[in-house]
């Protein structure tokens, strides 16, 4: 399995200040959206992810 990454500068992000949330597209059509840690969590359980899952490819 092969991994693709890059790194992206914040600089690069588009910033919607009604949401406060950073926008950056993705080569393959989806958009990963970066928003306050505290709006993000807020009343939500993470689970730990389980060994068995494979995690979703862009």
């Amino acid at each position: 399995m092969a991994v693709t990454h890059d790194e992206v500068e914040m600089e690069d992000f588009q910033y919607d200040e009604d949401s406060e949330t950073h926008f950056y597209p993705c080569p393959c059509g989806d958009i990963f959206p970066i928003t306050k840690e505290d709006q993000f969590m807020r009343g939500e359980t993470v689970a730990a992810p389980s060994a068995s899952k494979e995690l979703v490819k862009c």
